[in-house]
């Protein structure tokens, strides 16, 4: 039954807080117009292809990209989708925290306020276990890091080496099994029309 199941992954369409680098977790920043035609490329890529279960971040920059993709009227708000919570750094770039903290990294610092990598790694198994009971074609709106997470999860991994996976907007990504063993099948795709 494993081998039977496929899961694409859609980070949501750029937004202005992408281009400048600041952490989104919890706001609900708009996708640009450019992401939203990124989301609708993205569905290009999907176009054709039938889920049996579609989820997405209950934050509008994920949810218009369903809906810009075409995968809309079957979606479900899942909230285990949402980005890492990052507390106090929220709005904030890398470089500007590295002002007061330097070597900064969302991946080893304590998040005040906010979650920890192993929270969103537990968020990201209650996704995975999810899917996997479902069976069949699953696809998955959400957002970098959290898919990040959640696909070195997918693969037994520590939360912490979603590190090692960057994640474009509006890229899709495919995870699914070798016989019994959980992969990466397709990674960090930008969108491109399937072939009728």
């Amino acid at each position: 039954m494993t081998a039977a199941v496929e899961v694409f992954l859609v980070r949501h369409g750029e937004t202005a807080w992408s281009i400048s680098g600041q952490h989104t977790g919890r706001a609900d920043i708009p996708l640009t117009d450019r992401g939203r035609e990124q989301a609708r490329c993205a569905g290009e890529t999907l176009k054709g292809i039938d889920f049996d279960l579609a989820l997405t971040s209950p934050s509008s920059r994920a949810a218009e990209t369903a809906e810009l993709a075409g995968v809309g009227e079957v979606l479900r708000p899942n909230d285990d989708l949402r980005e890492w919570n990052y507390g106090v750094y929220e709005g904030l770039t890398t470089k500007e925290v590295r002002k007061t903290l330097p070597g900064w990294t969302v991946w080893d610092a304590e998040i005040p306020k906010g979650e920890t990598v192993e929270q969103v790694g537990v968020r990201a198994d209650r996704v995975i276990e999810l899917v996997r009971s479902s069976g069949g074609r699953t696809v998955l709106f959400g957002h970098g890091h959290q898919l990040r997470i959640l696909t070195a999860r997918w693969c037994g991994f520590d939360a912490i080496n979603g590190r090692h996976l960057a994640l474009d907007p509006a890229s899709v990504s495919i995870l699914s099994y070798e016989r019994e063993t959980p992969v990466i099948e397709r990674w960090n795709q930008p969108c491109s029309p399937r072939e009728p």
